[in-house]
């Protein structure tokens, strides 16, 4: 693939007309109850900023940043409510990161939108500095509540949770990222100390469930889906976990088409969604939530990126 600034300058434009024509369709209004939140969420994206070729043997014209936000863009325009998420390793795959170290990937973002993402192991291939460089160019944050940074390039930079408010529900959304020992080299991550995820886990649940009395609870992992081995990952974390709705993970690039439910240590269910890798499909889980019987729902699939919107 040639990359060149030409690329680089006619995707940015691209984002930007895309930024301004969501907030002109957003003007306009829709008729969504308030009681409908629409979380969208990608993850393993890897610098993967234009779609696979046409001949690609496995996936022929998928993904592509100009056709992940037409499609944010359409859901966007029917329901009012939407969080944009991204579980982790924006960094590394392509030439755009070995050219702009990142800058291009953030920057992009922040115009179609995002929220928060996770950190993945990979977002330090350049080195913390320029991941603290990178992220003078997001308008999110990054969070990771089981990496301590002090006294690295990021302390300060990385945040362990965020709330906010959607749909009327009061929204905790906390990270958890892989052990980075043994994954990257020990010169990127340097004095980073990594924390038991469980026990995190299990901290993020009192401050925000019982302390900040959130309605809702997601985990943004870059923990991986499930191993053979007893490493922690995604499903061990929820079948050992309390007050965590939904996991929302990367890492092992695995595609679940329909996120599983698995029961936590208080028999409740938990939803654990992650959508593949390279941003060929966008995850859209839907919590609707009934406020006089307090009752919440919550469905969930796997939506391929491709270039006709209109059939998602």
């Amino acid at each position: 693939m040639k990359t060149n600034r030409r690329n680089f300058l006619r995707i940015l434009g691209a984002g930007s007309l895309w930024l301004s024509t969501s907030n002109a369709m957003k003007a306009f209004g829709s008729t969504v109850k308030k009681d409908r939140l629409v979380i969208l969420h990608t993850n393993d994206v890897h610098s993967h900023l234009e779609p696979f070729p046409s001949n690609d043997p496995k996936f022929p014209g998928l993904g592509g940043l100009e056709q992940r936000a037409a499609l944010i863009r359409k859901i966007r325009s029917e329901d009012d409510h939407v969080l944009l998420l991204d579980a982790g390793d924006i960094f590394q795959g392509t030439p755009y990161f070995n050219l702009y170290q990142g800058e291009v990937e953030m920057k992009l973002m922040s115009q179609m939108g995002y929220d928060v993402t996770a950190i993945g192991n990979h977002d330090f291939d350049a080195g913390m500095e320029n991941l603290a460089r990178q992220l003078q160019h997001a308008t999110f944050p990054m969070i990771c509540a089981n990496y301590d940074f002090t006294g690295t390039p990021l302390e300060g930079k990385i945040q362990p949770y965020i709330i906010t408010h959607k749909a009327g529900m009061k929204i905790g959304i906390f990270g958890l990222g892989i052990e980075l020992d043994g994954l990257v080299d020990r010169r990127l991550y340097g004095k980073t100390v990594y924390k038991d995820p469980l026990l995190t886990a299990s901290q993020m649940v009192i401050e925000l469930r019982d302390k900040k009395k959130c309605d809702l609870v997601i985990c943004l992992s870059h923990l991986g889906y499930k191993y053979e081995s007893d490493k922690v990952s995604d499903v061990v974390l929820a079948k050992k976990s309390r007050g965590i709705d939904i996991i929302i993970g990367g890492h092992t690039h695995t595609l679940l088409e329909k996120p599983f439910k698995y029961k936590n240590r208080d028999g409740k269910d938990v939803v654990v969604a992650q959508v593949g890798w390279a941003g060929i499909h966008l995850g859209k889980i839907v919590v609707e939530t009934d406020h006089r019987s307090k009752e919440t729902k919550i469905s969930s699939t796997s939506i391929p990126i491709k270039s006709d919107v209109r059939k998602a």
